[in-house]
């Protein structure tokens, strides 16, 4: 399976602290509001979160950003039968859960995009495969429109369906970088080793931001 076709472009906006201080990463996806100040409409930068979402894990139990609070995380979107990417994906990204399998301040996500298979027992055979434990990186399921919505407003990760695609899918193949307050840090093309190299050394500064 190719990957996307579609180009996707992440604004990255480096804060005056990230000048001043190499370690610090970006910020990604800022929105503006306005704001009545002095009666004068002032623009105000926000960083975007991802939202609250239930799905259902690898056991079929409902999983919420509750089940990663003070936890930075990566989050990817792949599925079982995937004949391409996702296993070169999953292998690099393998090498990354088995550097942090001790720090519990590190969780992996990875969202199935093919909702009519990938039920959560068949992700639970999938994740034993991989030999992983699902505390920590965790097969999450739901109906296609949560599932695609997520990716493309949040995440901000191409998904479709694509019949003219063997596999049925076409998707990009990210592994993105979220920090303990839900903002996007960092995006790393998960069949490139070398970003996913980059990917473990920003993890690594992330950490730090947070060590008191």
């Amino acid at each position: 399976m190719r990957k996307s076709i579609l180009f996707l472009t992440f604004s990255i906006l480096l804060m005056s602290a990230c000048k001043e201080n190499s370690k610090r990463l970006p910020y990604l996806q800022l929105t503006e509001t306005q704001k009545m100040v002095d009666g004068k409409i002032v623009i105000d930068s926000v960083f975007k979160t991802i939202p609250n979402f239930s799905f259902l894990d690898q056991d079929s139990t409902v999983f919420t950003l509750k089940n990663l609070e003070n936890s930075i995380y990566v989050a990817d979107f792949f599925f079982t039968s995937c004949p391409s990417i996702c296993p070169t994906m999953h292998r690099n990204l393998l090498k990354v859960y088995k550097k942090y399998e001790q720090n519990t301040d590190v969780k992996y996500i990875s969202h199935s995009i093919d909702v009519k298979y990938d039920k959560p027992s068949v992700m639970k055979k999938y994740a034993k495969k991989l030999g992983v434990d699902t505390k920590k990186w965790s097969f999450l399921w739901g109906s296609r429109d949560s599932i695609y919505a997520i990716a493309e407003r949040n995440y901000l990760v191409a998904v479709k369906e694509d019949k003219n695609d063997p596999s049925g899918f076409v998707h990009q193949g990210y592994l993105i970088l979220v920090d303990k307050q839900q903002r996007i840090r960092g995006a790393y093309d998960g069949t490139d080793e070398k970003q996913v190299q980059q990917l473990m050394t920003d993890i690594d500064i992330l950490l730090k931001e947070y060590e008191k």
